[in-house]
């Protein structure tokens, strides 16, 4: 999976893996295609981030997957 700018298009972090680390999330990847990124989430940011979501956007995420690229 791959992060991108909002500004240029330009890719800001690949995701490599999503891993189970006792109570957190351990993603791991690429900032800036070159530099390797171990970050944890944490319980307590994960809520905080589902706060970040309305009803709205909750379905607007969940249908994401299943929605056409936009073409460049």
């Amino acid at each position: 999976m791959k992060l991108y700018s909002a500004e240029d298009g330009s890719e800001l972090m690949r995701i490599e893996s999503i891993e189970r680390d006792g109570d957190q999330l351990l993603i791991r990847g690429k900032a800036f295609g070159a530099m390797p990124l171990a970050a944890r989430l944490r319980p307590e940011e994960a809520r905080k981030g589902l706060k970040l979501l309305n009803a709205r956007l909750l379905l607007f995420v969940l249908t994401l997957p299943f929605r056409r690229a936009r073409s460049a």
